[in-house]
């Protein structure tokens, strides 16, 4: 699981481990390590992430076997997102965790790093750095009957409009740094886009997790805006569980989530290392990922 030559020793581990870049088995893993956890990750996820950088995920291992695992993504310099953080139950309690996270940020350094952690670990993260931003919140229920509904302003997306998205959230400021290989892999997904006189205003995807199907992201100037695409969304998935991830500085996302009768379901810290990026959250309406941003 971890790639040949892609191996450093921790020091004073103690117990012959070591770390080395996840191979796509490893980071295949990590994705069924968050399921067990309880964050319902997408059916392809583990292709999409590790798409926008090979070298993104980290693994340790001890007695050759993977123990923990850790996700620094890096779109370009300017920007990384941790995520993935787990160590198997078995193993915790001595340490492993921390060192993985010390040599993932000693070994892929971004000028600014983000990350959705569970809030009860806000005060560990702080200690290396990272400084709370705001609150998001995951809502789920069952897809709301009537709901969904098709808008001649909608247009299918592929990924090779994936050039065209990234200029559209970066013109928007909805997402810190240009993430083009990631968009490539995650427009295979069902993504729709609302357009107005040949312009993109808006977009979002649809895609299937372990239980239900998740909507993510979900850009928007307006909470109206916001509603066709979700409507348009809807019509491309069956009855059962649906989950969106709102913001919690976005009022409108999170009074429109509760509007469809989905629930809040936990709540997650998102914290920034470095200069915090300016994002529009007022139409962030779903976040991507609580994995990537």
């Amino acid at each position: 699981m971890i790639q040949r030559d892609a191996h450093l020793k921790i020091s004073g581990g103690g117990m012959g481990d070591d770390i080395g870049f996840l191979d796509m088995e490893g980071v295949r893993t990590a994705v069924e390590w968050a399921r067990r956890e309880g964050w319902n990750p997408g059916l392809g996820d583990a292709e999409a992430f590790a798409a926008q950088d090979p070298e993104g995920f980290l693994g340790l291992k001890v007695d050759g076997e993977l123990a923990a695992t850790i996700s620094l993504v890096n779109y370009g310099a300017s920007f990384g997102f941790l995520g993935f953080y787990i160590c198997r139950p078995d193993q915790r309690g001595k340490g492993l965790g921390l060192a993985l996270w010390n040599a993932a940020l000693a070994l892929k350094p971004a000028r600014t790093i983000g990350l959705d952690g569970v809030t009860a670990q806000q005060d560990n993260y702080r200690k290396t750095g990272f400084v709370l931003a705001h609150a998001n919140f995951r809502h789920g229920g069952l897809k709301p009957d009537g709901y969904a509904q098709s808008d001649r302003s909608l247009s299918a997306l592929s990924a090779a409009d994936a050039a065209a998205i990234d200029r559209f959230e970066q013109r928007h400021r909805l997402f810190p740094a240009s993430r083009l290989k990631f968009l490539a892999a995650w427009l295979r997904h069902d993504a729709l886009a609302l357009m107005r006189d040949g312009e993109i205003v808006g977009y979002g995807v649809v895609r299937p997790a372990h239980e239900g199907w998740k909507v993510g992201p979900l850009f928007a100037q307006d909470v109206g805006d916001a509603d066709i695409i979700l409507r348009g969304l809807l019509t491309r998935v069956p009855d059962g569980m649906i989950f969106l991830d709102t913001p919690g500085t976005n009022r409108a996302a999170v009074d429109l989530a509760l509007s469809l009768r989905l629930q809040p379901m936990f709540e997650t810290a998102r914290m920034y290392r470095g200069p915090a990026p300016e994002i529009d959250t007022a139409k962030v309406f779903g976040i991507t990922s609580f994995e990537l941003g």
